[in-house]
């Protein structure tokens, strides 16, 4: 008989959570809400929500907006996106992780506190929605590094403040701190902040032991998600056979064969529901 496990620390972060709560207490009461982007990278959550009532739209989309309610997802959004519902009578419901808040006020800090100011540079994937909204804290002059490659943006003769994305891998953020430090000046000043989500961070280790247990992992995530590339990447590293997945249909019968034990986990943006769905999938290709 085949074992199957679904990781109990896999799913929604907080900030998550609270983001499709609020989207769902307030369709419960109006039957439609506009989502400024997608609510959670997971194309099957931000359908479930769609047939709710939810309308996602785009930064261009809200400028044709007006006396309507915006929801602002757990990313955050630069200080442009406030300044126009302001002007076009939106109300805001905002959902921003209070883990980025609390990130955009120090970058905010740092950028108008500090003269001459420092260069800020934001370790993170360049366009992302989170990094948009960083980066929007320094009027758009924050210099955004994906990895040690791109550290050539940076001069090293000036001072500079390293900040993380919130949900960058701590290896890399580690790396690109040590090369900035080992480069710089002499006459530079140069402090780097931690600021990466440790509920984001703390399953790196345990999704690898997650994954080291079972002899077939299938790892359910949305393609757009930073975090369920980062990892699934991290399972993989650990058992060869694991599969990205974004929802039961793309299981594929062969990979059961020969197979005692299964675990099933996913990103902090992969609802519990999904990878309910998988086992079940499962359980009925099983009995087959």
């Amino acid at each position: 008989m085949i074992s199957i496990e679904i990781d109990s620390k896999s799913g929604f972060c907080f900030g998550v959570v609270t983001a499709i709560r609020k989207a769902e207490e307030e369709l419960e009461k109006t039957g439609q809400l506009y989502c400024l982007g997608d609510i959670v990278h997971n194309s099957d959550e931000v359908e479930r929500l769609r047939q709710k009532g939810l309308i996602t739209i785009t930064h261009e989309e809200m400028k044709n907006l007006h006396n309507v309610k915006v929801l602002l997802r757990a990313h955050g959004e630069p200080p442009s996106t406030y300044e126009l519902a302001r002007q076009n009578n939106i109300e805001i419901i905002d959902a921003t992780c209070p883990v980025v808040l609390q990130l955009q006020r120090r970058i905010k800090e740092t950028y108008y506190s500090n003269m001459p100011r420092p260069q800020i540079v934001i370790y993170g994937k360049i366009g992302h929605a989170e990094v948009n909204g960083l980066v929007g804290q320094t009027n758009g002059e924050a210099i955004v590094v994906e990895d040690v490659s791109q550290l050539n943006k940076v001069d090293l003769n000036n001072d500079i403040t390293l900040y993380s994305q919130t949900t960058k891998s701590l290896h890399g953020f580690t790396k690109i701190r040590e090369e900035i430090s080992k480069n710089k000046s002499e006459n530079s000043t140069f402090n780097s902040f931690d600021t990466i989500c440790r509920q984001v961070a703390n399953r790196v280790e345990h999704i690898r032991q997650f994954a080291a247990n079972h002899q077939l992992v299938l790892f359910v995530s949305g393609k757009k998600s930073s975090n369920g590339k980062i990892l699934y990447n991290e399972c993989l590293d650990v058992n060869k056979n694991t599969h990205f997945i974004s929802n039961e249909n793309e299981i594929d019968i062969n990979w059961l064969k020969n197979i005692d034990s299964i675990g099933i986990c996913g990103a902090t943006s992969t609802p519990r529901w999904l990878m309910e769905n998988v086992k079940t999938h499962l359980l009925q290709l099983i009995d087959d």
